[in-house]
């Protein structure tokens, strides 16, 4: 009986080897089949993601393109490959296109049967361009991107495949953004980026000189680029910035002409022309269309840095007797009378409030340095007017020059505005009037010795920071204006416009960034 019932039990046990094998069986094949799937999922993952990224990059290599080319110092500046594409001041409604045709295709943004059709525009500006929906004017303006130029277009591999950079200007409507310290409207006006006002002033600033954000003729005007890039696969992005000129930190314009102080030897050296009675500098303050304004004073000549002795009254004493006090000729009989400024004529002041930190040869030479990397034009030593003539320089195109050792302008009957920086000695012809800053900071030397009859409108400043070899100093040299008894000209207005206007800016900061759903 006992080996019965064992045999039955054994019976009933048989095939259990064979549901667990199956059952075995079919988690292996879930887990494959899982493992496929999530295989599949990433690969396809990765392939989005490359694609998403690579068309990401494409577009902003069109941003960055272009806002490399809107400095004038750039290789394929616009200006230089395509003169007047680009407008001063840039409208919001005209907007400048850059294209990047590969392969022979029709990039046009602005015909909405085009694949690559600009729809972004008449949504972000459709309502200040004529109503929404508004198309760009047809055709645009456009330049051609440098991979669609010699020698980028001959290589045998393509160029990012962006589509189009589309530069404009933006108001304070189409940006949704006040932008002005004075009210709290949302008005059409162009937006600047600025921090200090300057005739023409923006309408949101009533009260100089107080700060505002937004001033037309001070700051950068503030431009938007906006790029779509397409990959073969179909893929689209758009990006956009929003750019403009950030200003470069200078030295303060305390008086209309400052000269640096000493480091043990002899103290600054100013020595007008002796037989001119109408050689004066003026701390007083003139707009840029040369007429008196209301604004205080500054000083006409302002001394900063170390200074000879105990104290710096026998530097003010030499500076004061390097101005005439009487000349032949028209009156005034006394041109010590025309230096005026703050205090008592011939107004020469120390610079009391100069800041200590930039009472230095490293600091000014690093302020130099910051100059240099930004300029719009770098000229060498031995450099003469003629080199400024093609610059094309005006008032409505004020740059940053820089001269990297001497610069002679005599005989440059010419006029140059903005900044004009100058390492070595500086020859001035007042053959040349210069509206603006000049900056001559190295050997802070200057000299002249022509007879005409302009002027500088703006500010200057003589620093000598180097000896005669190049090397820096450990202290302040004293700067060193000397000109020849007969050389004409009308001297120096301070001119807080002018100085404004020709402050020099870095390249094309990056004011905001973002991604436009498509």
């Amino acid at each position: 009986m006992k080996a019965g019932r064992t045999i039955r039990k054994r019976k009933r046990e048989e095939g259990i080897a064979l549901l667990i094998a199956i059952f075995i069986l079919l988690l292996i094949g879930v887990v494959g089949i899982a493992l496929v799937i999530s295989s599949g999922t990433e690969s396809a993952l990765a392939v989005n993601y490359r694609s998403s990224t690579g068309v990401y990059y494409a577009a902003v290599a069109g941003l960055e393109e272009v806002r490399a080319r809107l400095r004038p110092s750039a290789p394929n500046y616009f200006g230089a490959t395509d003169p007047g594409v680009i407008p001063t001041p840039l409208g919001t409604c005209g907007p400048v296109y850059v294209l990047n045709p590969l392969g022979g295709e029709a990039v046009t943004p602005w015909d909405p049967a085009n694949p690559y059709y600009d729809n972004q525009f008449g949504q972000e500006f459709g309502a200040i361009c004529g109503g929404a929906g508004a198309l760009p004017p047809s055709p645009s303006p456009f330049a051609r991107s440098i991979w669609n130029r010699a020698p980028l277009n001959g290589l045998p591999i393509p160029g990012p495949s962006y589509k189009w950079v589309r530069i404009n200007g933006v108001t304070e409507r189409s940006l949704n953004m006040d932008t002005c310290n004075y009210d709290t409207s949302l008005d059409a006006t162009l937006v600047y980026y600025g921090v200090a006002p300057a005739p023409p002033l923006a309408p949101c600033n009533p009260n100089p000189p107080n700060l505002s954000l937004n001033d037309a003729g001070v700051g950068s005007q503030v431009l938007e680029l906006t790029a779509l890039a397409v990959l073969p696969n179909g893929s689209r992005k758009l990006v956009q910035y929003l750019v403009a000129r950030a200003p470069l930190t200078l030295p303060p314009f305390l008086a209309a002409l400052t000269i640096s102080g000493n480091n043990g030897g002899g103290g600054p050296t100013f020595h007008a022309p002796a037989n001119n009675a109408v050689y004066a500098i003026k701390g007083n303050d003139y707009d840029c269309n040369g007429n008196p304004t209301a604004s205080p004073p500054s000083i006409a000549i302002g001394l900063f840095g170390p200074y000879t002795g105990t104290s710096y009254s026998a530097d003010i004493s030499s500076t004061k007797n390097g101005i005439p006090s009487s000349v032949g000729g028209p009156p005034p009989a006394d041109p010590q009378l025309s230096y005026t400024g703050t205090g008592a004529a011939p107004d020469v002041e120390y610079l009391n409030t100069y800041p200590t930190n930039m009472e230095s040869p490293t600091q000014l030479d690093a302020i130099v340095t910051q100059i240099t990397q930004n300029a719009d034009v770098t000229l060498p030593s031995g450099s003469t007017g003629a080199a400024l003539t093609p610059l094309n320089m005006s008032p409505t195109n004020p740059l940053t020059i820089v001269v990297e050792g001497n610069l002679d302008i005599s005989n440059w009957s010419h006029d140059g505005y903005g900044l004009l920086l100058v390492t070595g000695t500086f020859t001035y012809d007042p053959d040349t009037t210069w509206n603006g800053i000049i900056l001559v900071i190295g050997q802070g030397i200057v000299v002249g010795s022509h007879m005409q009859y302009k002027q500088i409108n703006g500010a200057m400043m003589v620093a000598k920071t180097r000896d005669a070899g190049g090397n820096l100093l450990a202290g302040l040299g004293g700067g060193f204006v000397s000109f020849d008894d007969n050389m004409q000209g009308n001297g120096i207005r301070y001119s807080n416009c002018w100085i404004q206007r020709s402050m020099p800016t870095s390249g094309y900061k990056i004011l905001s960034f973002h991604e436009i759903p498509q």
